[in-house]
């Protein structure tokens, strides 16, 4: 495995570990975003695994034990796997995350309380020079689970839009090529998606906040016109997947025959 760090925009590191294991020979990647505030936030921990070469790269831009937020987009292994390994490794860090979130899932899990958070409520992370707020944006069943979120940093205008344009390979950190068919062939893959309405409907809404960048969780982050990427592939997954009753019976590659179940 490969593990790098990037500045994406200005005092946010995207940390990636390529696994070519994953969907060979293309590959899969696993990023987490760092924001280096006066209270530095982790949206993503990755998994238990990768917890050594995640904080290694954390360091190289502030000591770990200095994270103050431990964040992610819903409750899943490569999401906040390394959770408690990081509350460990940083004392006085705290999860934050949807208050849905906290009552199902982190209030039993999480190894201190969590920062329940309503939909639309900032996370103030401090800084003389330059101010960091970001937005919690509640995404229920997108792209998957009951309590999913993401977040949106206002000054850089970038949204942690977690698994939407998933996408295979090892590309570059941030692009500004078209991630639509990208992630069409991803959907059509891994079929991540719980419910193909509420997806478009919610990628049409996020359109309108019109982020400067999109911090995706598998492949490249994007650098574009991200309000037009996101109604393009609302409209991109309508065509090529609805009606929302065959959308569901759509297998994955992940589901194959288990012996003795056939």
């Amino acid at each position: 495995m490969e593990t790098r760090i990037d500045e994406i925009a200005e005092g946010i590191h995207r940390i990636s570990t390529h696994v070519p294991d994953i969907a060979p020979p293309a590959g899969f990647t696993f990023n987490q975003f760092l924001v280096a505030a006066e209270e530095p936030l982790l949206f993503h921990t990755g998994m238990k695994a990768l917890f050594p070469v995640v904080s290694e790269a954390i360091e190289r831009v502030v000591p770990v034990e200095r994270l103050r937020w431990i964040t992610f987009g819903h409750v899943e292994a490569d999401e906040c796997g390394a959770m408690n390994e990081f509350l460990a490794a940083a004392p006085h860090a705290e999860v934050a995350h949807n208050t849905l979130g906290c009552l199902v899932s982190l209030n039993d899990q999480a190894a201190r309380p969590p920062r329940p958070m309503d939909d639309g409520e900032m996370l103030d992370l401090g800084g003389s020079l330059v101010r960091r707020v970001v937005r919690n944006i509640n995404t229920p069943h997108v792209p998957h689970n009951w309590e999913a979120r993401l977040l949106y940093e206002e000054n850089t205008r970038t949204l942690f839009c977690g698994d939407l344009f998933t996408h295979l390979g090892n590309g570059p950190a941030i692009t500004g090529d078209d991630l639509v068919e990208p992630a069409l062939r991803a959907e059509e893959l891994f079929r991540q998606t719980s419910c193909l309405t509420a997806l478009t409907t919610t990628l049409r809404a996020l359109a309108e906040l019109r982020p400067a960048r999109l911090a995706v969780m598998h492949g490249s982050s994007y650098d574009g016109d991200c309000a037009a990427a996101m109604t393009d592939l609302a409209d991109a997954l309508e065509e090529r997947f609805a009606p929302e009753r065959d959308f569901v019976g759509r297998p994955s590659v992940l589901q194959a025959p288990h012996p003795g179940l056939e």
